[in-house]
């Protein structure tokens, strides 16, 4: 659920509002009329990924690197039996 307040409001009953907001209720402050300020409970986030988080869950496939040919030679990247690097099955 979510309430609008004034500004004044907020002031004089904010322990109040912060007990309805870590119990999940959300207030939005509103100053001369526009809402400029949100109060919601806080939620922890988890840990940043650290570099290896994903070691072994990630597979690329060994022709990641190779265009298809329709796109190649639509792009005019290569003849109908080369690569962009050179002929096909070095």
């Amino acid at each position: 659920m979510e309430s609008m307040l004034t500004l004044s409001d907020a002031k004089a009953r904010f322990s109040e509002i912060v007990e309805k907001a870590i119990n999940g209720e959300e207030f939005i402050i509103t100053r001369m009329g526009s809402p400029v300020v949100r109060i919601s409970r806080f939620r922890k986030q988890g840990q940043p990924p650290k570099l290896g988080d994903l070691a072994g869950q990630i597979r690329i496939s060994k022709d990641f690197d190779e265009w298809p040919t329709d796109l190649q030679e639509a792009l005019g990247m290569a003849g109908p039996n080369e690569t962009p690097f050179g002929p096909k099955n070095l």
